[in-house]
């Protein structure tokens, strides 16, 4: 789990796409340490985030978590962040986040749950995720699964897709509307989405 209390350029690093990442990570849940801040107008969340395939890889009962990473885990370092909306352009508190990825090998832990976690938002409808960007393998482009459900709301079941990827273009499942927002000025590649539900 990173550390940004202990970095000298912490501020610098964190402060990207007109937002505060989170300083710190709960255990168990997204963290509470996010500096005081406006919600930016989204023109685009009078509509629902695409709705995406599951896959074959999806499993229930993953861990709650924020962090995907584990001891001795290969890859570059992802910090997703954003916030779950409704159609209403409201931030939802306590909406599920269920997420699950290859590794940076390009392949799924289908026996345990390597690369595989859920977490709520807070009460001002944010999450944070610490995991690896995950590899690529036959027939796909790099992504990560998700699915968001508000607290009595319809599931969404979704996948986000990283920018400038030479296989983007040719993933059939591949939509722009899905792009992570990605800063890579600091050890661990800062990224941004936010989730719209109905």
């Amino acid at each position: 789990m990173i550390d940004w209390r202990n970095r000298p350029h912490a501020r610098r690093d964190l402060l990207w796409a007109g937002f505060w990442v989170p300083l710190a990570f709960a255990g168990a849940g997204t963290s509470s340490a996010w500096a005081q801040q406006t919600l930016p107008s989204t023109p685009a969340c009078s509509e629902a985030s695409p709705a995406e395939t599951e896959g074959p890889y999806f499993k229930p009962q993953s861990p709650e978590r924020t962090s995907l990473i584990e001891p001795d885990m290969a890859g570059t370092k992802l910090v997703l962040t954003g916030y779950v909306l409704s159609t209403a352009c409201q931030p939802v508190a306590h909406a599920l986040l269920d997420f699950w990825q290859a590794d940076e090998r390009g392949v799924y832990d289908n026996a345990g749950f390597r690369m595989r976690g859920h977490q709520f938002t807070d009460e001002r409808g944010r999450y944070a995720l610490e995991t690896i960007v995950p590899g690529v393998y036959t027939g796909r482009t790099r992504h990560i699964h998700v699915k968001v459900q508000s607290p009595r709301g319809r599931l969404l079941t979704t996948q986000l897709y990283f920018p400038d990827e030479p296989r983007n273009a040719r993933d059939s499942l591949f939509q722009p509307k899905l792009l992570i927002a990605i800063g890579s000025d600091a050890p661990a590649k800062l990224g941004r989405f936010d989730f719209v539900t109905a």
